[in-house]
């Protein structure tokens, strides 16, 4: 018997290799092994399973790392598609459907010392021994009240004895202790059960169509709903009907939005389930995610929550596959293979014959586009729940700041007035910015130098409290200077505003209100971000200030004052989705007021405000916004109406870089088929990152794949300097 093994640093190689008798019963396509190759022993995944092979001379299999395979078939075809479409190696893909947890191997299942009792006991029998061995019986006591094993550890603690105590009485034949498996359960809190909500009439709609493409999956399923109308209720539904079909559920959310308030609501629902529901995503250590990953390659997990990666779960038999929020930019991967799991989640979905539901209040003008075609199905929730109204948003016009108003500067007067209501009745409020630090820059009044960093084409923003300079590109950072470091003059100020500055700027105005921040600088401990919002979520919170990780998601029921601190940022930079993300953004945080009995209010501030991001946002018009934005897109040819390729050059020489750029731009002019249009070598907007030069190529046409060809062939036959690196990205989200 021979396979055909796929090594992790393949460089494009397919290998060959016998396999030992000892193994031929267990490996199997999917499978993870040990190969030698020349003189080094590489991992690498069986791909093909053969019955001769063409070499004469073949060497075996090392070692076979696995019990059952690793990788399912039906993932392992993704990867493949995935490989030829993203344009990437194929060992990046099929690497990429693991956990590096699992992947390499270094996690393994932890384990610790269990005891249980060896036979049962009598009183009398345990009065004997107290009058002998008093501590022993304390021991034996505990383990007949616990009635199942507990950790040596545990039982001794409870006995209020040490463990030596254990093993004397294992050395009696009274108890038995052994090594046990312990799984590293990052969510092992037990959640009360929560009842089904009431749906309303539109729910009860929307539940007949998701019923019907459960039962005959035909088409995605395209859940629009304004924020606060109850999507999450739906999707709890769905995974209900799906588990009562005997079949499994995959959830996506987005990794700003997966706090332990969603598990929490999921766990809840779930609650006689609740250690068959798995959890992945970037806050878990190596040890939690690679157990949880093990619970849903066993089957044991019939429910798994995630971030992007989890698209790639080897969950088998799946009903439905939930994209929440599925306009969010952050499920689209940034390294190779630089996927979209929204995309991945429909074509598994198709393949796998199960539902797929994706849901947002802003979707994504691709996905609009394909419900206004058919392609998608649209469901429709256009009320809250309950009938509650949505909020009501003033915007705040900064270009004529109030006459007379001595607070002045980040907060205007209507928005600290409105904050100073709330704190009066006892309400909480929202604040968000999208922008952490103190300052977005350092820059002298004497000669205009700003600090930037050497390593990337960016300022460098100032943290108050460590009092550094941190680059929030490549993570340099440095001490804040006191003088100019260009002209030496002492006059240099802080430009620009972070969460910070806005924390600080409400401790002064608001010294009694309890302030909270939530930023990537703030939430660095594991456990900070189920503290903050328990804590806000209890009332111990009055103002609660953030950036994107505060926009999503979050359900507080006393949340009635939104604001925003600056609508303006990520409007004004060259991309072309820089007003539909604006518009989502606003929308999505807005939709955080008035969740509850009382009404919300949203202030907005902004130097743009008849911008069409903001107005539509502020009258709650999403189909307004997406009219004009349709019509913007169709007369560039921009996506949906177009599909587009970019092609990132980079390098630590500036020289070399542009030349190969200029050179690619050349070659696929040359090679590019008719309704192909190739752009030329021009740096990037982002012109430096760590260290890096980076120039682009633009590719634009009316199919993705035609794109990835085109590249694909060009790149292959074109020899690029070795210390100039390409990266090609297949429908682009970003073009920085």
């Amino acid at each position: 018997m021979f396979v055909r093994v796929l090594p992790d640093q393949a460089a494009g190689k397919i290998l060959d290799y016998r396999v030992p008798e000892a193994m031929s019963s267990k490996i199997a396509v999917g499978s993870r092994v040990k190969i030698p190759v020349r003189t080094r022993l590489l991992t690498g995944t069986v791909i093909e399973l053969l019955d001769a092979c063409e070499f004469s001379s073949v060497r075996d299999i090392t070692d076979l790392l696995d019990e059952r395979p690793m990788i399912r078939p039906a993932l392992l075809e993704l990867a493949y598609w995935m490989a030829d479409y993203y344009c990437c190696p194929l060992e990046t893909a099929v690497c990429s459907v693991l956990p590096v947890a699992v992947r390499d191997g270094r996690v393994t299942t932890k384990k610790q010392n269990t005891v249980c009792l060896a036979r049962e006991f009598t009183e009398s029998e345990l009065e004997k021994i107290a009058v002998r061995a008093p501590r022993q019986a304390d021991a034996l006591r505990v383990l007949i009240d616990a009635g199942k094993p507990l950790a040596v550890t545990k039982a001794a603690n409870l006995s209020g004895v040490s463990e030596a105590v254990f093993r004397t009485l294992e050395k009696h034949g009274f108890v038995a202790i052994e090594a046990s498996v312990v799984a590293r359960n990052p969510h092992a809190e037990q959640y009360v059960s929560g009842a089904e909500l009431t749906l309303n009439t539109e729910q009860e709609e929307a539940m007949k169509v998701v019923v019907e493409e459960m039962t005959n999956p035909s088409r995605p399923i395209l859940l629009f709903g304004v924020t606060g109308s109850g999507k999450t209720e739906i999707y709890l539904r769905a995974i209900r009907h799906s588990l009562d079909a005997g079949k499994t559920a995959l959830v996506l959310v987005p990794e700003i939005a997966l706090t332990p308030q969603t598990v929490e609501r999921f766990k809840s629902r779930f609650a006689d389930i609740q250690d068959r529901i798995a959890v992945l995503h970037s806050h878990l250590s190596e040890g939690e995610r690679h157990d949880e990953w093990h619970k849903i390659h066993t089957g044991h997990a019939r429910v798994v929550i995630g971030a992007r990666s989890s698209i790639f779960a080897p969950v088998e038999n799946p009903g439905v596959i939930i994209i929440d929020e599925e306009h969010e930019s952050s499920y689209k991967q940034d390294e190779a293979p630089r996927y979209n799991a929204r995309d991945m989640a429909v074509l598994r979905a198709s393949r796998e014959k199960a539902a797929v539901i994706l849901g947002s209040a802003t979707p994504s003008l691709e996905s609009w586009h394909n419900a206004q075609s058919g392609k998608y199905r649209l469901v429709r929730l256009n009320q809250r729940v309950d009938d509650k109204s949505m909020p009501v948003v003033r915007v705040v016009d900064l270009r004529r700041p109030a006459r007379n108003d001595p607070g002045g500067g980040i907060l205007s007067k209507p928005l600290r007035e409105a904050i100073e209501g709330r704190i009066q009745k006892g309400e909480q409020t929202i604040l968000f910015l999208n922008r952490r630090g103190f300052s977005t820059s350092m820059i002298c009044e004497a000669c205009g130098h700003v600090c930037e960093c050497n390593n990337c084409s960016v300022s460098l923003t100032y943290h108050r409290a460590a009092e550094r300079l941190v680059c929030h590109i490549c993570g340099h950072n440095q001490r804040a200077p006191k003088s100019c470091p260009k002209c030496s003059d002492p006059r240099i100020r802080h430009a620009g505003t972070g969460t910070q500055k806005v924390e600080e700027a409400l401790q002064r105005i608001f010294p009694k209100a309890r302030i909270a921040r939530m930023d990537a600088d703030s939430m660095t401990r594991k456990e900070a971000y189920r503290e903050t919002l328990g804590a806000f979520k209890e009332g111990r919170i009055d103002i609660l200030v953030g950036t994107q990780m505060i926009a999503k998601g979050l359900h507080f029921p006393n949340v009635t004052l939104v604001g925003i601190v600056n609508a303006d940022l990520g409007l004004h930079i060259p991309d072309f989705r820089a007003g539909e993300r604006t518009f989502q953004l606003l929308t999505q945080v807005a939709g955080r007021a008035g969740r509850g009995e009382m009404e919300g209010e949203v202030y907005v501030q902004t130097f743009t405000p008849f911008s069409p991001s903001i107005q539509f946002a502020r009258h709650h018009d999403f189909e307004g916004f997406m009219e004009q934005e349709m019509e913007f897109r169709r007369s560039f040819g921009y996506p949906p109406f177009g599909k587009m390729a970019m092609i990132t050059l980079r390098g630590t020489m500036l020289e070399r870089v542009e030349f190969s750029a200029i050179t690619l731009s050349r070659k696929l002019k040359a090679a590019a088929p008719e309704g192909i249009l190739v752009g030329e070598g021009v740096p990037a907007p982002l012109e430096k990152a760590k260290t890096y030069y980076r120039f682009q190529v633009s590719l634009r046409g009316s199919s993705s794949v035609r794109l990835a060809r085109l590249a694909r062939g060009v790149l292959d036959a074109l020899p690029m300097p070795e210390d100039v690196f390409v990266a090609v990205d297949i429908d682009p989200l970003h073009l920085m």
